[in-house]
């Protein structure tokens, strides 16, 4: 507002005026008699109002005519403003045909020799028609009446909140002189108070055009307010801005100084400042083993560092990844103490059992004492929890002398954990390969990647992929980190990884690793790993000792038979853990008790038996089987339950059965009916009968092939009314020509059987070099039967006569 950037029809204009003494009133003006023809003064980049005057210099020759004429005659000439500035000689095209009739006021000579004149609006008018362009530019015209307001104290209040803007706006602009305030108290008449504040707006020329061409007072009055709103609004945006900054100037010199301050304090003090932090970087790195590019790296990035002014947000950056540099152990080594039969001493001292692990182990480690590098496949031990994978890997490093990392990669979805951040982005560090390198400060610890089958992969990278350089012993002695953006050597490390099922895990990963299966224990296995680590660690971990609390191994297996159904020993420690509890409440009460600890004080403290062997050892009704299941977590029991109903053919599946279990039943039901003679059953029952087969624990997702055989012998059971032959399970897949096929997990199905009292196991024949390569002591009172085909499996498994009169439906 009041801005003097403009330009007239031809140059600049001189600062603005209003009506003074020798300008008549408003109300003259309105009742000036004016010529239907009239000279036309186009102007270039205003819009002149009613009762405003403006000083302007006119330099085209037309204008210069024009104004001479006028001011000659009657000294009246219409002014029309330009549709585009940038028009040098204006046509009758280029100008708006609403404009304000002009009277002249003065008409001065400069001494640079250009023309002066000063004018005032008079009112407003329409052009009905050019009449000539020579010598100057004319035009017929008619005037144009203002419509009073139809609410004049609505009126009134537009005309205050006008005047009250105006006076915001002038208080919050600084170039606009302080007697511009005094002016617009002066000015009553509300119609002049918007032309003056009209022509004084710092808006767009097409936005003050609308203004002037609006009859209506009250909407003229409305659009004069919504300009200033806009002004104000903008200046107190403006305002804001230039005092934010002036704040952040003062705060950085002030904080500039404050530091230029401690910083002259420090060296008074002889406290550690930016250089003497670069100086204790430049001594570090000269004991460092790093080679040729390292060293010029460091050195780039010092020089860098010294370059930089302390407060830069990148300093703390590049300090940060020197300090880095610095920390990693290039080329520190922990001296390898391979003792082989010191080894094997630990690994029977830490782990009972698993011997065919710990001989791969030590065939492992035999080789690395004789080639002395590590091109050798990453050892993958997999089984289910509780078995001492990750233990295994500790026992390992006790034994070398090396240090131990653990990483857990359970959930991990971010392809930077392990290869780290750039440094461009905020908060960047290095990948966790590196960090747990650095922790440990040495080269060649032994790593253990563990739960590497629970690693994701969704949009922010795979991190599985990202472990194929890791792993890879042609490629880890050149492992890249974002973060540090050099080649680190990590052929050194021992790597070793965890998992409990292999099926997850990435083909290109699982190629890369020996997988070394971690079968469950058994029973016996359970009570020596209870008697020697378990039950001394839970004893010293409650504050009790040896003659405070005894348990003999018939408690142990009382509380393993009974108490828990897993592989490994974690929930068996869990239940040492909740005896030890109510021993050390009854030591710490001062109460008489006794130290053996016998079954009946195991279900007082453990409460009612988990489990119960009875459902697994009672006679079945005909239709029920068996089978063993393997699960991550170890092996399991399933029963398979079939009835019959009269229906249409109908077969049912429930129990949250996944695809290859509904496919084993449907192909076992195709046998069973291409077969029926032979099983002796009526082949026309199939067509009247409706077949419902169920897997109890529906809550539990099943699938997989190993029920193929158990689905074929629990139907046949059905349709023939033969029970299976008690303490008997099976597992395998069958064909649909009835032919066995052999399964996996045999192991840990064998030891599920043994811990549910099953004495007779079903298998396939292709599965018996499985069941060799277990210690015998482990498969006492399990006997053993192979088929090749289903025909000899529903042989071994069911009963020769029916227990009941068969209901054939349909019949």
């Amino acid at each position: 507002m009041f801005s003097n950037q403009f330009s007239d029809d031809d140059v600049e204009f001189l600062p603005m005026i209003s009506i003074e003494d020798e300008t008549e009133s408003v109300k003259q003006i309105e009742n000036d008699v004016v010529e239907e023809i009239i000279p036309i003064l186009p102007l270039r980049n205003t819009v002149l109002f009613p009762g405003v005057v403006i000083p302007i210099t006119v330099g085209r020759d037309k204008s210069i005519k024009a104004v001479k004429e006028a001011y000659k005659t009657n000294r009246t000439v219409g002014v029309l403003s330009q549709k585009d500035p940038n028009v040098e000689d204006p046509e009758q095209k280029d100008l708006n045909v609403v404009g304000t009739v002009a009277r002249i006021v003065r008409l001065l000579k400069i001494p640079d020799g250009s023309t002066t004149v000063i004018i005032q609006g008079r009112q407003r008018f329409k052009v009905t028609e050019f009449t000539g362009d020579e010598p100057f530019m004319r035009a017929r015209i008619e005037l144009l009446k203002d419509v009073p307001p139809v609410n004049a104290k609505e009126f009134e209040a537009v005309t205050g909140s006008i005047k009250d803007l105006a006076g915001q706006i002038i208080k919050l602009s600084p170039n606009i002189p302080s007697e511009a305030s005094i002016m617009l108290k002066n000015i009553d008449n509300p119609t002049f108070l918007m032309h003056f504040i009209s022509s004084n707006l710092n808006t767009e020329l097409p936005e003050k055009q609308k203004i002037l061409e609006t009859n209506d007072i009250s909407e003229r009055a409305q659009l004069v307010l919504k300009q200033l709103n806009i002004e104000l609004q903008l200046l107190e945006l403006k305002n804001k801005i230039q005092s934010k900054v002036r704040t952040d100037i003062e705060k950085q010199q002030r904080e500039y100084f404050l530091h230029q301050q401690i910083k002259t304090m420090q060296e008074e003090l002889g406290a550690e400042g930016p250089g003497q932090e670069i100086k204790r970087l430049k001594e570090k790195a000269k004991d460092k083993k790093w080679g040729k590019e390292v060293q010029e790296v460091f050195s780039r990035e010092i020089e860098k560092l010294e370059r930089m002014n302390v407060n830069a947000a990148e300093y703390s950056v590049h300090l940060n990844y020197l300090e880095l540099m610095l920390e990693l152990p290039w080329g520190i080594y922990t001296e390898d103490n391979i003792d082989l039969k010191k080894t094997k001493d630990i690994l029977n001292k830490d782990h009972f059992g698993l011997e065919k692990v710990k001989d791969r182990i030590l065939e492992y480690l035999a080789v690395l004492k004789l080639k002395g590098d590590m091109k050798s496949p990453i050892l993958c031990f997999v089984g289910p929890p509780g078995v001492g994978k990750t233990s295994l890997g500790r026992s390992i490093a006790n034994a070398l002398g090396r240090k131990f990392v653990r990483m857990s990669l359970g959930g991990l979805h971010d392809e930077s954990e392990i290869r780290g951040h750039r440094k461009t982005y905020i908060g960047a560090m290095p990948g966790r390969i590196l960090q747990s390198i650095k922790k440990v400060k040495t080269s060649n610890p032994v790593f253990i990647l563990d739960e590497i089958d629970k690693v994701g992969t969704d949009f922010r990278g795979d991190p599985s992929s990202a472990l194929l350089e890791v792993l890879d012993p042609e490629q880890n002695d050149k492992f890249y980190d974002n973060y540090l953006e050099l080649e680190y050597d990590l052929s050194k490390v021992l790597f070793l990884a965890t998992a409990n099922t292999m099926n997850s895990v990435q083909p290109a990963l699982r190629d890369r690793m020996e997988v070394i299966e971690l079968s469950g224990y058994s029973t016996e296995e359970k009570i020596e790993i209870a008697k020697r680590h378990l039950l001394p660690r839970q004893r010293k971990a409650h504050g009790l000792n040896a003659k405070q609390v005894k348990l003999n191994e018939k408690a142990i297996e009382f509380m393993i038979e009974n108490y828990t159904r897993e592989s490994g020993v974690r929930d068996l420690e869990r239940k040492l853990a909740a005896v030890m509890r109510s021993v050390a409440r009854e030591v710490a009460m001062n109460e008489k008790y006794e130290a053996a600890v016998t079954d009946n004080d195991i279900r007082k403290m453990l409460g009612s038996q988990t489990y119960d062997k009875d459902i697994y050892q009672e006679d079945q009704p005909a239709g029920v089987a068996i089978g063993l299941a393997w699960t991550y977590a170890g092996g399991d029991i399933l029963f398979i339950e079939t009835s019959l109903s009269k229906g249409k053919g109908e077969l049912i599946l429930t129990g949250n059965l996944g695809t290859v279990m509904k496919e084993s039943a449907s192909t076992a039901l195709s046998f069973i009916k291409s077969n029926a003679e032979r099983l002796g059953i009526a082949p026309d029952i199939f067509a009247t009968t409706n077949i419902h087969v169920h897997v109890p624990e529906g809550a539990i997702p099943k699938d997989g092939p190993s029920a193929g055989i158990t689905m074929m012998s629990s139907l046949t059971s059905a349709f023939t009314g033969r029970k299976l032959k008690p303490f008997t399970a099976m597992t395998g897949e069958t064909t649909l020509r009835g032919k066995v096929l052999p399964v996996g997990g045999i192991k840990e199905k064998i030891l599920a059987a043994k811990r549910a009292g099953l004495k007779n196991i079903i298998l396939c024949k292709a599965n018996k070099k499985h069941i060799d390569e277990i210690n015998k002591s482990y498969l006492k009172g399990l006997q053993f039967h192979y088929a090749d085909t289903m025909m000899e499996v529903i042989d071994l498994a069911l009963q020769k006569k029916p227990a009941a009169k068969k209901i054939i439906f349909g019949k």
